[in-house]
C-alpha cells in the first residue's frame, strides 16, 4: 500500500503549483476587452459550482472588479485577451458541452480544469478550437469516456495532462478509437504528457512507436495504470531527452531493455508493479541525472546492485518485492543524496556495508524480509532518519546504545525477527521522537529496565525474546502506550493487572506464554477505570478465573484466554461482547455453555473452544463466524439438523474428538456455500456419506474432509466432479464398502487420501497416477487385490512420501519400476531440509485457521498416529499382503526412506546390500518371508539411525554382523533363523579351524646318513602347510568358508580397537537428533 500510494503523489506539488497558477500581469494601460469579459461571465453562469468550496468562480464580478483581468484565475495579455485560465479545484459539477462560451476563448494559451467533477461527462470536441493553447490541463477533473479527436488540433501543445487517479473513484477515459497515434500525431512540440488512469489498452510496439513518431522532444512520459501491455518496443530509445518516465501498473510481463541505460537526461524512472521480468541492466543505476528509481512489486524481477559511482543523484532507490539478490557493495556509502532506501522483500543477503553509515540524508531505510547477516551498522550520522525497518533477516550481535542516541528524529525502530542478543539498551527509550518499537523474535535476554524520558512510545513489541525477572514498573510510565506486547519471554511472578489502569491510552495487551501468575483484584472502582482494550491476550498465564474487568469492557474485538487453568460454566456476560471479532478459550477446563446462546456474538469472525470439557448439545452457532473449533470436548449428541443454517459464512468446522452420534446432515453441505476444512473424525457417526459432501469439492472448493475414525457405512459416492478442489480425504476405519471413485482422479490438488481399514475391494488405484501432489496414499487393512504396478509411461506420484498399503490381498513382485517416480522419498537431506514444512491447509490462506493432516503408521506392530506430518518423514509399508520374488536391488534409491516393512509377505533371496544407502532409517522390518542368505555387512555398517529391527522367521544363515546398531538389538529381531549365529543369539558360530596333519613314523631304512630330527621338522611343516593351503588352492568351496571366518575375525578386532569409541558418539548424536516424524 505504501508503494501504490506513493504512485500517486507526484500530483500532490502539481495541483499545489497550479493552486497557484493564476499571476495577474496585466498592463497598467490596458484592461480586459468586454467580450472577453461577457465570455467569462457566460462561463460562470453555464457551470454548475459549490458556492461555499469556490475561490475563483464565485469572485467573478463585473460590477464590483469590471476588469476581468484582475479577477482570480484570470490572466489577459497587452491586448486585454484572456490567456490564462485557471479554474482547479473549484468543485464544478455537471459537465461541460460544446455551447460553453469557454470555447469562445480563441486566445488561451493555458487552461486548467483539473480536479473538478464533471460528472463522468464526455471531454468536449470543441476543446480542439483553441488552437493557441500550449498548456491543457484536465487531470481529474471527473471526464469519463473516449477522448476525442480533436484534441490532436492543439499542435502548440507542450504540456498535456489527461490523467485519472483511481483512487478518487473517477470513471476512466479512454483513448481507443481513435488510437494514442492518432492522438499525438500532430504534437511535434510537445515536452510532458501525462495520461496516467486512462484506457490505453495497447502492445508495446504500438504505444512505443506512436510516441516516438510523434512527439520526439518529449521530455515527461507518465502513463501509469494504462492498461498497457509489452514488450518495450527499440523505437521508445529515440526519445533521448527524456527525464521522466512513469509506467507503473501496467503489465507489461516483460523484461526492461538494456537501451534504457541510455537515457543519459533521466531523473526518474517508474515501473513498479508491471509484472517485469528477467534480468534489470544494472547500468541504469548509474545513470548520474537519475534521482528516482522505483521498480518496486516486480516479483519476476531478477537484479543486483552495480558499484555506485561518487558523483551520482540518486535520492530514492526503491526495489521491494523484487528479486534484486547478491551484496550490497560497499560503495553505496557513494550516494551522498540518498534519503529513501526500501529493498523491503527481495533476496539480499551479506553484512550491511558499514559505508552506509556516511549516507547523512538518510529518511527512510526498509531491508526487512532479506537474508542480511551479520551487525547493524551505525546511522548516527543521519540525523534526519525518522523510520527504520530490518525486520525478518539474520541480523547478529547486539545493539549498543551508541548506536543509536544521535537519532532524535526517529519514529520507528523495526528490528524484529531477527537473532540479535545482549540486553535491550535503556537509550531507546530515552529517543525523543520514537513511537513504535519493535524488538520481536530476537535473542535478547536478562532483566528489562529503563527509565521513561518521552510519553510519545505508542507501540512496545518485545515477544518472544529471551527476557526475565518482573514485568519492570517503568511500563507503567509510558503514559503514551497503546500495543504492549511481552508474550514468549521467561518473566515470571505474580502479577496484578490492575497495574495497567495507570495505561489510560492502552488498547492491544499481550502477556501470554510467560511464567507470570496473573490476577485480578476487584475493587469499588477498579473495573469502571481499566483502559478499554480491542486486543487481550493471556494465554498461559495461569489464570483461575475470568479476569472480572472484562465486564465494563465496550470495545473488546480480540479476547485469548486459552491455555489456562479457568474451571466452571463461560460466564453469560462474554456473549454480550457484540462486536468481538475472535475469542479463544481453548485449553482450559471449561464445563458448559450458558443458556444464553452463542448466536448473540454476531459479529464473531473466529470461535475456538476446542480442548475443555463442553458437554451436551451443540449450542446454537453465531451467524458470521469463519472459524469453529469445537473438538476435543464432551459434546453428546446428534449434529443438529439444521447446522449449516449457521455456516453461511464458516470457512473451518470442527467437532472432532466428541461424542457426536447420528448422521451427517445435509445441510453442512446446503448451505455453507464457503466452506473449506470440515472435521468431523473421532466420534462416533453412522450412515452413508451424503453425496453432496462429495460435490461440495468442486462448487465451494471444499478443500479438507475429515471423517476418519466413525461408523460411516456404504460407498463413496463417485461424483467428484472435473473442477474437484481438495487436498485432504481422509476417511480411515470406518465401515465403507465398494471401490475407489474413478472420479477421484478430478482432484488434482489432492495430497493426503487415507482410506485405510475400511471394508473396500479393488485394485490398486492407477485411475490416480496423474495426481502429482500426492504426499500420502493408506489403503491399509482393506481387501485391495492385484499387482502394485501401474502400467503406463506416467510415473505415478512422484512427491509421495507416505505408502500404506498393508494387510491387503496384494500378490506378485515388488514394484521395481515405481521405485525411481517417488521423488520424496529419494531426494538427498540438503534437498528435504530446503523444502521442510508440515502437511497442512490453511483456510482463505490464513495461518491461523490451519488445518494440519494426521495419519497413523505402524511401527514394532503399534500404531503410531502423526499429528503434524513433516514432508521431509516418509514411510513405505507393504507388510501382510501375498507379495513374491526378490526384494529388488535398486531399493536403495530411496535414500531419505525413515520406515521400512516388508514382513508378512513371501519375498524370497538375499537381502540386497544396497539397502545399506538408506542412511536415515530408523525401522526396518522384513520378517516373516523367505529370505536367505547372509545378514549384509553394508547394513550394520551403514544403518547407524536404526532403532527398530525385525529379520525374525526367515531363512537367513551366518553370522550376525553385531557391530553398530545392529549390536544393541534383542534376539527377538534375529530369531527363527535356523542358520543365523552370534551376537545376541545362543548359537555361536563355529571357528572353520582345519584338522591338524596325521603323524608318520619315523624311518631309519635309508643307507643314507640323513639328520632325520631335522627333516622330520621339515616334513611335517610342508604337510601341515599342504593340509592347510592345499584346499584354499584347488577347493573353491573351502577357500571361500575360510576366508569369511579369519574376515570376520579381523573385522570383530578391527572395530573393537578403532571404532570402539566412535560408536558410542554416532549412537549418543542419533538419539539428540531424535524422531523425526
Amino acid at each position: 500500500m505504501r508503494i501504490s500510494l506513493l504512485s500517486w503523489l507526484f500530483f500532490i506539488p502539481i495541483c499545489s503549483f497550479f493552486l497557484n497558477f493564476g499571476i495577474f500581469v496585466v498592463s497598467q494601460s490596458q484592461t480586459c476587452l468586454s467580450d472577453q469579459r461577457d465570455l467569462l461571465i457566460g462561463l460562470k453562469k453555464s457551470l454548475i459550482f459549490n458556492r461555499t468550496l469556490s475561490t475563483k468562480l464565485l469572485h467573478w464580478n463585473e460590477t464590483q472588479f469590471p476588469d476581468c483581468c484582475l479577477w482570480k484565475g484570470v490572466n489577459c495579455n497587452k491586448e486585454g485577451r484572456v490567456v490564462d485560465l485557471d479554474l482547479f479545484n473549484e468543485s464544478i459539477t455537471g459537465g461541460l458541452d460544446n455551447s460553453s462560451p469557454l470555447f469562445s476563448l480563441h486566445y488561451l494559451q493555458t487552461l486548467n480544469l483539473s480536479c473538478n467533477k464533471m460528472n463522468s461527462s464526455q471531454i468536449p470536441s470543441q476543446f480542439g478550437n483553441l488552437t493557441n493553447l500550449f498548456y491543457l490541463n484536465l487531470s481529474n477533473s471527473g471526464f469519463a469516456g473516449q477522448i476525442p479527436s480533436e484534441i490532436s488540433n492543439l499542435k502548440r501543445l507542450v504540456t498535456l495532462d489527461l490523467s485519472t487517479s483511481f483512487l478518487l473513484g473517477y470513471y476512466m477515459l479512454e483513448i481507443k478509437k481513435p488510437n494514442l497515434a492518432t492522438l499525438v500525431k500532430n504534437f511535434g512540440e510537445l515536452k510532458e504528457l501525462y495520461l496516467d488512469g486512462v484506457n490505453i489498452s495497447a502492445p508495446g510496439n504500438e504505444w512505443c512507436q506512436a510516441l516516438s513518431s510523434s512527439v520526439p522532444n518529449l521530455r515527461v512520459l507518465s502513463m501509469s495504470d494504462c492498461y498497457l501491455s509489452g514488450p518495450f518496443d527499440s523505437s521508445l530509445q529515440k526519445l533521448q531527452s527524456l527525464s521522466i518516465i512513469r509506467l507503473d501498473f501496467n503489465l507489461f510481463n516483460a523484461p526492461v531493455p538494456y537501451f534504457f541505460a541510455n537515457f543519459a537526461n533521466l531523473t526518474f524512472l517508474g515501473l513498479s508493479s508491471c509484472g517485469l521480468n528477467g534480468t534489470f541492466p544494472d547500468k541504469v543505476f548509474q545513470i548520474l541525472t537519475l534521482q528516482t528509481i522505483d521498480l518496486s512489486y516486480n516479483e519476476l524481477l531478477q537484479g543486483s546492485l552495480p558499484e555506485f559511482l561518487p558523483n551520482g543523484s540518486l535520492r530514492s532507490l526503491l526495489l521491494s518485492g523484487t528479486k534484486f539478490s547478491g551484496a550490497l557493495p560497499d560503495s553505496i556509502g557513494n550516494l551522498a543524496m540518498l534519503s529513501r532506501i526500501d529493498l523491503f522483500s527481495c533476496n539480499f543477503k551479506g553484512s550491511i556495508p558499514n559505508s552506509m553509515g556516511n549516507l547523512t540524508q538518510l529518511v527512510y531505510l526498509d531491508m526487512s524480509v532479506n537474508n542480511f547477516t551479520g551487525p547493524i551498522p551505525s546511522f548516527s550520522m543521519a540525523k534526519n532518519l525518522t523510520e527504520i525497518y530490518l525486520s525478518h533477516n539474520d541480523l547478529t550481535g547486539k545493539i549498543h546504545s551508541l548506536i543509536w542516541k544521535d537519532l532524535l528524529k526517529l519514529v520507528i525502530l523495526d528490528l524484529g525477527n531477527n537473532s540479535l542478543e545482549g540486553n535491550i539498551p535503556a537509550s531507546l527509550f530515552s529517543l525523543p521522537s520514537l513511537q513504535i518499537l519493535r524488538l520481536f523474535h530476537n535473542q535478547f535476554y536478562g532483566r528489562l529496565g529503563f527509565n521513561v524520558s518521552s510519553h510519545l512510545l505508542n507501540t512496545l513489541d518485545l515477544s518472544s525474546n529471551n527476557l526475565e525477572g518482573p514485568v519492570p514498573t517503568s511500563v507503567f510510565q509510558l503514559k503514551g502506550l497503546k500495543v504492549l506486547s511481552l508474550s514468549s519471554n521467561n518473566f515470571s511472578g505474580p502479577f496484578q493487572l490492575n497495574k495497567f489502569q495507570q495505561l489510560r491510552n492502552l488498547s492491544n495487551l499481550d502477556l501470554s506464554y510467560n511464567s507470570l501468575s496473573i490476577e485480578y483484584i476487584e475493587t469499588n472502582s477498579s473495573s469502571s477505570s481499566f483502559p478499554q482494550i480491542t486486543t487481550l491476550r493471556l494465554a498461559s498465564c495461569n489464570l483461575k478465573t475470568f479476569p472480572y474487568f472484562l465486564t465494563n469492557q465496550s470495545t473488546l474485538y480480540f479476547l485469548d484466554l486459552s491455555q489456562n487453568q479457568i474451571h466452571g460454566e463461560i460466564p453469560n456476560w462474554i456473549w454480550k461482547f457484540y462486536d468481538l471479532f475472535s475469542l479463544n478459550l481453548s485449553y482450559n477446563h471449561l464445563t458448559t455453555t450458558p443458556e444464553v446462546a452463542l448466536f448473540n456474538l454476531s459479529f464473531i469472525s473466529a470461535l475456538d473452544l476446542h480442548s475443555n470439557q463442553l458437554e451436551g448439545e451443540l449450542p446454537d452457532l453465531p451467524p458470521s463466524a469463519t472459524y469453529l473449533d469445537f473438538s476435543m470436548n464432551n459434546f453428546n449428541s446428534a449434529i443438529p439438523a439444521s447446522v449449516g443454517d449457521s455456516l453461511f459464512s464458516a470457512c473451518f468446522f470442527s467437532l472432532s474428538c466428541n461424542k457426536f452420534h447420528g448422521g451427517i446432515p445435509q445441510s453442512l453441505c446446503n448451505n455453507a456455500p464457503y466452506l473449506q476444512v470440515l472435521d468431523l473424525s473421532n466420534n462416533t457417526l453412522d450412515g452413508m456419506i451424503p453425496q453432496c459432501l462429495i460435490e461440495m469439492s468442486e462448487t465451494f472448493k471444499l478443500g479438507v474432509l475429515d471423517l476418519r475414525r466413525n461408523k460411516l457405512s456404504g460407498t463413496i459416492s463417485d461424483t467428484f466432479s472435473g473442477n474437484c478442489g481438495l487436498q485432504t480425504l481422509n476417511l480411515n476405519k470406518n465401515l465403507l464398502e465398494g471401490t475407489v471413485p474413478r472420479s477421484l482422479g478430478n482432484c488434482k490438488s489432492l495430497e493426503v487420501f487415507d482410506i485405510g481399514n475400511n471394508y473396500i475391494e479393488d485394485t490398486l488405484p492407477c485411475h490416480l497416477r496423474n495426481i502429482s501432489r500426492l504426499h500420502v496414499l493408506v489403503l491399509r487393512s482393506n481387501k485391495f487385490y492385484g499387482s502394485i504396478h501401474c502400467e503406463g509411461s506416467n510415473a505415478p506420484w512422484p512427491m509421495l512420501q507416505i505408502l500404506d498399503l498393508a494387510s491387503n490381498n496384494f500378490t506378485g513382485p515388488f514394484p521395481r519400476k515405481s521405485l525411481s517416480t517417488w521423488k520424496a522419498m529419494t531426494n538427498n537431506e540438503d534437498v528435504a531440509q530446503s523444502e521442510l514444512k508440515h502437511l497442512e491447509f490453511d483456510a482463505q490462506g490464513i495461518i491461523q485457521y490451519r488445518y494440519l493432516d494426521v495419519t497413523t503408521v505402524t511401527m514394532k506392530g503399534q500404531e503410531m498416529e502423526l499429528g503434524k506430518i513433516l514432508t521431509v518423514f516418509t514411510s513405505f509399508d507393504l507388510s501382510c499382503n501375498y507379495l513374491d520374488g526378490p526384494i529388488p536391488d535398486n531399493i536403495g534409491i530411496l535414500s531419505s526412506l525413515y520406515i521400512l516393512n516388508l514382513s508378512h509377505n513371501a519375498f524370497a533371496g538375499q537381502i540386497p546390500p544396497s539397502l545399506g544407502k538408506l542412511s536415515h532409517l530408523e525401522s526396518l522390518d522384513l520378517s516373516s518371508n523367505q529370505l536367505s542368505g547372509e545378514i549384509p555387512v553394508q547394513l550394520a555398517d551403514s544403518l547407524t539411525f536404526l532403532s527398530v529391527l525385525n529379520l525374525s522367521l526367515n531363512q537367513l544363515v551366518g553370522p550376525i554382523p553385531c557391530v553398530k546398531q545392529f549390536g544393541t538389538f534383542l534376539e527377538g529381531s534375529y530369531e527363527r533363523n535356523k542358520g543365523l549365529c552370534g551376537c545376541v543369539l545362543k548359537t555361536k558360530c563355529e571357528s572353520a579351524e582345519p584338522s591338524l596333519p596325521p603323524s608318520e613314523d619315523i624311518h631309519f631304512k635309508s643307507r643314507l646318513s640323513i639328520n632325520w630330527n631335522y627333516l622330520s621338522a621339515e616334513l611335517g611343516f610342508v604337510f601341515g602347510f599342504g593340509m592347510v593351503f592345499g584346499p584354499l588352492i584347488f577347493w573353491k568351496k573351502w577357500r571361500i568358508l575360510y576366508y569369511k571366518h579369519v574376515d570376520d575375525i579381523f573385522f570383530r578386532i578391527y572395530l573393537q580397537l578403532y571404532l570402539g569409541g566412535q560408536l558410542y558418539y554416532r549412537m549418543l548424536a542419533h538419539r539428540n537428533v531424535g524422531r523425526r516424524y
